[in-house]
């Protein structure tokens, strides 16, 4: 950080103060570059936020107020998908970076318009893909590229939610499914391990409760075919009806072998719905699948422990000192903000296919 010491701290207006917003308002708060100049929620997050900061921020229940008010070199947005769009949008207009939690936004065109502000107004967006700054998953993805192809992919998150969380996911069920909300990360995470390009999906899906809309599901599994042969899956379930059996699966699988994350304690019984657990990797187990004459493996399993891995937190100071980065050295984010787009195309493409039962030709 030494390079920036000289330069004067940007801005950061915090919108949204759940669970992520608080968590990037605490990064802001610890590296040097930044400085949150205002806490925006409809509800008493924001009282509660500035309390844990040690107070004395400036609170607003009004985002258009807000940004008027403070004029920020930056805006945070960890609110429902739902407003992404429309607050970014306001906020690059207005001469600020966005840092945006994903998905960028509950539209694939509303994803294009929130890029094209990006550049008219010629400011930096950094969508939390909150993976890509994680050593472990980005290891999980070297291993991937050497297996060899096509790779089959195998990926889930199933959350026996309940309480707080059960809160959470309803309130986000308003706008998306949990294959969109969750399932662009792992969208993601294919997409870089076969760099290949994604021909169609198929996916499946469950309304399991009342207390969702009538349109939408609360379970869901998408299905992946990609140019080169790949192939991927991935499920997610929310609510207090899931099953907590095999709830962490992250497999890849090509001609040379397997690479598999093996969470022993993150998958462990009553963590589905743990934000903590969901990052956690703790040891990736890589299979070589070379045989002798005797059609013996030649080499055992090797494991890579990764026990100092980081936590929640540091994950998400990460992807701060990334975004920093971004602003500071005017780092080309077109292909950060193409992958976005991307995979959220594909997520929603799979929402049609659960839809409609057919399968989706990706353009």
């Amino acid at each position: 950080m030494s390079s920036f010491e000289n330069e004067s701290p940007i801005r950061v207006l915090v919108v949204g103060c759940g669970n992520m917003g608080a968590s990037h308002a605490f990064a802001y708060q610890l590296i040097d570059g930044f400085e949150i100049c205002g806490i925006v929620s409809t509800g008493k997050s924001k009282e509660v936020l500035n309390e844990k900061l040690g107070g004395g921020y400036s609170l607003f229940s009004d985002y258009d107020t807000a940004l008027a008010e403070t004029k920020p070199d930056a805006v945070c947005i960890s609110t429902y998908p739902d407003t992404h769009e429309e607050f970014a949008v306001k906020a690059l207009q207005s001469g600020a970076h966005v840092f945006i939690e994903k998905p960028l936004a509950d539209t694939v065109e509303g994803a294009k318009r929130v890029v094209e502000a990006a550049i008219a107004a010629n400011k930096k967006v950094v969508v939390g893909y909150i993976l890509r700054v994680h050593p472990s998953w980005e290891r999980f993805v070297t291993e991937a590229q050497g297996l060899g192809k096509p790779l089959v992919m195998r990926m889930n998150l199933n959350q026996q939610s309940h309480g707080y969380m059960w809160g959470v996911h309803r309130n986000l069920m308003k706008s998306l499914s949990p294959i969109v909300d969750c399932g662009v990360h792992y969208i993601d995470v294919m997409c870089q391990m076969t760099r290949s390009k994604p021909l169609r999906v198929n996916a499946i899906g469950a309304r399991m409760t009342e207390d969702i809309p009538a349109g939408n599901y609360n379970y869901g599994q998408l299905q992946i075919w990609f140019e080169d042969g790949s192939v991927g899956w991935y499920e997610a379930g929310w609510g207090p009806m899931i099953s907590e059996t095999a709830f962490f699966v992250k497999d890849v699988i090509g001609p040379k072998g397997s690479a598999s994350i093996v969470a022993k304690d993150a998958g462990g019984s009553g963590k589905s719905s743990s934000v903590e657990a969901h990052t956690k990797t703790e040891s990736i187990r890589v299979h070589h699948a070379e045989l002798n004459d005797q059609d013996e493996f030649v080499h055992e399993d090797t494991w890579i422990n990764l026990e100092d891995e980081p936590d929640h937190q540091e994950l998400c100071n990460r992807e701060q000192r990334y975004f920093l980065k971004a602003v500071r050295e005017n780092l080309d984010l077109t292909d950060h903000l193409q992958d976005a787009v991307m995979s959220l195309s594909i997520a929603f493409a799979c929402d049609e296919s659960v839809r409609t039962g057919r399968t989706v030709d990706l353009v």
